[in-house]
């Protein structure tokens, strides 16, 4: 072969690379351009006053909108009795978000600097920030304890699923009354089978709070086993309770939790059920749905709770009792990360 034929093929092969590499950003953007725009059908939204006061507007849910359009990504609120209508967008945008009491966490990407990165501000009843924290990784749990005094969150450090093995979480607490943050609940003494516990594959994810303002829950993992641990933040201790319990979720009474438990038998990919543990029986009972959650459900009241499954256009929300009793039944579409104000 002559050198100027290979000098030609050289150089179709790198006009072909670039025409891919254009035809990839064309695509990427016309699919970004049509998230930009409602989906036919889709619920109406209109840019509007979003409050996380306690006694404002009555009962209603605030969530992240994930229906295409221009208010993708925002938060969003609609009245608890009529979770398909109209929503109102806050302008604010969170990809993992909670909220009790007058506070809220939002736990959002960083833009400002030369890396996309994220962090977790705090938000007062008006959707102001009133604090900013960076994070190490990818948002993927966030909680306000019920008198608005604690926040929690949880991000990816490395892997992309619970679902898998090959994972790192880092898990911090904000106590708001002294400013005080944890950053990583492995700094705390770990009490396993009465005993001090130390490794270094401990991860620890999807914390609760109980409305003591000092107790929470949260799933520990070491060893290959998961565990449910109950945590004293004045202490600086948790203490495993149970094994094969993720992303607890403790009821307003402060008697059960709802949890998702891998199940034998079901596929790798979808391993979860989900089910609720009486805290003074010990006493498990699966809820009435079937389908892989793996999400930490937020309860709506003492009876019900709600969670997240796959959906069109991101995720839709979902309901169930939290007996056992009932069947599931969608909440709302393109919605995640709800709570449950007023």
């Amino acid at each position: 072969m002559t050198l100027q034929r290979r000098i030609l093929i050289l150089v179709c092969a790198v006009v072909l690379l670039a025409a891919v590499g254009v035809l990839a950003v064309v695509r990427a953007s016309s699919r970004a351009d049509e998230k930009n725009q409602p989906q036919a059908g889709g619920p109406q939204i209109s840019r509007g006053t979003v409050s996380l006061a306690p006694g404002d507007g009555g009962r209603r849910i605030v969530f992240r909108n994930m229906a295409w359009g221009p208010h993708r990504d925002e938060l969003a609120t609609v009245p608890a009795d009529a979770p398909g209508g109209p929503r109102t967008a806050s302008g604010v945008s969170c990809l993992r978000f909670h909220s009790a009491a007058g506070t809220g966490i939002c736990l959002q990407a960083d833009k400002g600097g030369v890396q996309e990165g994220y962090r977790a501000v705090v938000l007062d009843a008006g959707l102001k920030e009133t604090a900013a924290y960076p994070l190490a990784g990818i948002p993927t749990r966030a909680r306000v304890s019920p008198g608005g005094h604690l926040a929690a969150w949880t991000v990816f450090v490395g892997g992309d699923s619970y679902a898998g093995t090959n994972f790192s979480t880092r898990t911090s607490l904000l106590d708001l009354r002294t400013g005080r943050l944890e950053g990583s609940l492995e700094d705390f003494t770990i009490r396993k089978d009465g005993k001090t516990y130390r490794n270094a594959d401990v991860n620890f994810w999807g914390v609760t709070f109980a409305s003591d303002e000092r107790t929470f829950y949260a799933t520990l993992a070491t060893g290959g086993r998961t565990h449910l641990v109950r945590g004293d933040l004045a202490e600086r201790t948790v203490t495993t309770l149970r094994e094969n319990l993720e992303c607890p979720s403790l009821s307003p009474d402060g008697t059960r939790l709802v949890f998702k438990k891998r199940v034998q038998g079901l596929p790798d990919d979808a391993p979860w059920r989900l089910y609720a543990l009486d805290l003074a029986s010990l006493q498990e009972t699966p809820l009435a749905e079937e389908r892989s959650v793996d999400d930490q459900v937020v309860w709506t009241d003492d009876r019900n709770v709600v969670y997240s499954l796959p959906g069109d256009f991101g995720a839709d929300l979902y309901t169930v009792p939290a007996d056992g009793s009932g069947a599931p039944a969608r909440l709302m579409t393109s919605a995640l990360a709800p709570a449950f104000l007023g």
